[in-house]
């Protein structure tokens, strides 16, 4: 990398770079590969001037100039190195580009005729050039060409200051639809990620201080009271209230203890939390986050490239128009008017502003949508399909009730239950073991060793008498225990819960009652969709149709399918899109995923498994099912803002050709109200659209 030593102080020492040959993002890997080095206390990039400050200690002044040096292409183009650093927000000031650039061309008008006049070629010779590149490429209807049409004609015609004023307005008018596109991305961006701090780790017994951007994967971080978590992680140690509204979008903080995870840019408002490092950098989740946005433009909402295809179309009236007007009143002025004004700008620059601020609002309510394209399939979608357990209902099963016989006592059976079932992982089992908890019931292992028989039940012994708990075919059947025929009444009574049998000494002790309860908000959810136009509300389940029932009833689904597997769910979608609608299916499990794969939009819980949010399209919070209306909210605002910029941009732009074509207008003026409407419509385009 070349460079030059500006000043140099023992320790201490500043370098100048020429700030076109690094983008903002590899000034950013200088400083970070920089700081890496032994030796370095600190390194200090200035985008603006142009400067990295460097502080060192131990270390000679030759040796650290050589890190510089060291610094190529190899390194300077690295895709995964690129990836890896955090870009700070734009740092040049608008208001300062804008007043050199004006300055500039008010003061070539002080200059004699014949230099002004090689001066104003030299300035609009590349806009010409582009636009003869883009004619030649077989684009002659475009904004480039009009642009490039319009400044030939006047400087051609000896107009020399119209043809540099004109440059001088589409400059300006560049410059701040740049920023406009910038500030709008970085807003996004900057809403998730941390910026560049030093961090607190624990190195070889001892706290030091280090930069954010250097942690690895394996570090120990300490995170204190009002600090924010620096990286994805597990906590290793103490205790702490983290806000996650940055990933969730919960408004209250969450308790987080040993084994817990964190994740980057949630903030520790009390407490402290030692944190094992396990994503840094590019890989946390929020800069996953942050990256899907930015590769998202290749996933245009359908209205956004239909915006798009009627710009292009209607730049080849621009120049039937122009041309009209010369043929009718042989006035350059006037057809240079209507040349300045085109659709293309504004619509190509607005829409997609207005997708990245579709999605800046999911991200701050913890959605996740992977394209503009599938917020507006949302919006216009009127069929949506839930999954049942974990969607609709909690994903982790309960304890109804415990029925015993026997006279036996209700507190002892379940304390044995728990005894049994604690030592296997499945659902059931822990949605008793969890309820023996709740209960305050300690369970000692007194009994002999358990015996699973795999999709049956557990066989043990306690003081000689045969423990069993399992399934109705392992207790009735298998095991040969007799049904007394109150147990028979119960059984049928509670056909909509899961049932587990426990037998002592060949005896039915117990029968327990587990069910999936419904989540708070599922049946708010479902009205609220319903509201919003969703006319078919399905859910399709492989629980028995009684569960499936009374799930349907207290949510107010308008159609169940019960006792369906992952094909049935799928060939279910198929239909319904064979029959012209627009699906959304929700669901959180890998038996989902195929059904997730084949709707129009496919949206997966927080909470769900790896392969259904890779699956998916939309990615909701955690437990995340009322942020359904919302997104539903967002995506449709989406729609109405593109088509009601699309509306403003037709009929400003129009009414500026007229005035153009009028004489009312000059070209000047033309550029500048034009450019004007552009950026003011793209500001607009960044509000809010919940």
């Amino acid at each position: 990398m070349d460079f030059q030593i500006s000043h140099s102080l023992p320790g201490r020492v500043r370098i100048r770079y020429e700030r076109h040959l690094l983008s903002l993002r590899q000034a950013m890997l200088v400083q970070m590969l920089v700081g890496m080095q032994e030796g370095i206390l600190s390194a200090s990039v200035n985008t603006v001037s142009g400067s990295i400050l460097i502080e060192y200690k131990d270390i000679p002044l030759e040796e650290v100039l050589s890190y510089i040096k060291a610094l190529n292409g190899k390194y300077l183009n690295d895709e995964n190195l690129l990836s890896s650093v955090t870009v700070p927000a734009v740092q040049e000031s608008l208001f300062g580009t804008l007043l050199s650039m004006t300055v500039g061309h008010f003061a070539k008008k002080l200059l004699p005729f014949p230099i002004r006049k090689l001066l104003s070629l030299w300035t609009i010779v590349p806009r010409v050039k582009n636009g003869i590149k883009i004619l030649l490429a077989g684009k002659p209807f475009c904004a480039e060409t009009l642009d490039a049409t319009a400044i030939s004609l006047s400087f051609l015609t000896g107009d020399i200051d119209t043809a540099s004023s004109i440059n001088f307005l589409l400059d300006i008018g560049e410059e701040l639809e740049d920023y406009t596109k910038r500030k709008s991305y970085d807003n996004l961006t900057q809403s998730l990620l941390i910026t560049d701090e030093t961090v607190d780790i624990i190195q070889d017994g001892e706290e030091k201080k280090i930069s954010s951007q250097l942690l690895k994967a394996g570090d120990i971080v300490i995170v204190r009271a009002g600090s924010v978590v620096p990286a994805d992680g597990t906590v290793s140690d103490g205790t702490g209230m983290v806000n996650q509204a940055s990933m969730t979008g919960e408004s209250l903080p969450v308790q987080k203890e040993k084994g817990d995870s964190v994740f980057a840019s949630t903030i520790l408002e009390e407490g402290e939390l030692k944190i094992k490092v396990k994503a840094c950098g590019g890989e946390t989740k929020v800069s996953k986050i942050a990256n899907m946005i930015d590769r998202s433009n290749s996933l245009k909402a359908e209205s956004q490239k239909k915006a798009e295809r009627v710009a292009d179309s209607l730049i080849k009236y621009n120049f039937l128009i122009a041309g009209l007007a010369y043929f009718v009143t042989r006035n350059f002025t006037k057809a240079a008017s209507t040349l300045l004004v085109d659709y293309s700008c504004a619509m190509k620059l607005s829409a997609p502003i207005c997708v990245l601020s579709a999605m800046r609002d999911c991200a701050r309510n913890g959605i996740l949508a992977k394209g503009g394209k599938f917020l507006e399939d949302f919006a216009q979608a009127d069929t949506i399909v839930f999954d049942k357990t974990g969607t609709l209902t909690e994903s982790n099963p309960v304890v109804k009730e415990v029925l015993v016989f026997g006279n036996r006592d209700e507190n002892e059976v379940l304390k044995l239950a728990a005894c049994l079932e604690e030592h296997f992982p499945h659902s059931l089992a822990r949605a008793v073991v969890n309820e023996a908890s709740k209960r305050n019931l300690n369970h000692k292992e007194e009994h002999t060793k358990v015996e699973y028989i795999l999709a049956h039940g557990i066989a043990s012994s306690l003081d000689g008498k045969k423990l069993r708990i399992g399934s109705a075919h392992f207790i009735f059947e298998d095991e040969k225990i007799p049904l007394p025929k109150e147990a028979e009444e119960c059984i049928k009574a509670n056909t909509d819960c899961s049932q587990l049998y426990f037998a002592i000494d060949g005896e039915l002790a117990a029968i327990i009652l587990i069910e999936d309860p419904i989540r708070k908000e599922s049946a708010e959810v479902i009205q609220k969709l319903k509201s919003s136009g969703f006319k078919n509300i399905i859910m399709i389940t492989g629980d028995n149709k009684n569960t499936a029932k009374k799930v349907a009833e207290k949510t107010g689904v308008t159609e169940f399918l019960a006792e369906a597997l992952p094909d049935t769910k799928l060939s279910r979608i198929e239909k319904l899109k064979s029959e012209g609608h627009k699906v959304v299916m929700v669901g959180d499990g890998i038996n989902d995923s195929p059904a997730l794969s084949a709707a129009t939009v496919g949206i997966a819980m927080g909470n769900s498994s790896s392969i259904a949010s890779e699956t998916a399209d939309i990615i909701l919070p955690d437990d995340g099912l009322d942020s359904l209306p919302v997104l539903r909210k967002i995506s449709r605002n989406l729609i109405s803002r593109i088509n009601g910029n699309n509306s403003a941009i037709v009929g400003i732009n129009s009414a500026l050709i007229a005035g153009g074509l009028a004489g009312a207008i000059t070209p000047q003026a033309a550029a500048l109200l034009h450019n004007s409407s552009t950026v003011a419509i793209s500001l607009k385009s960044m509000g809010s659209l919940e």
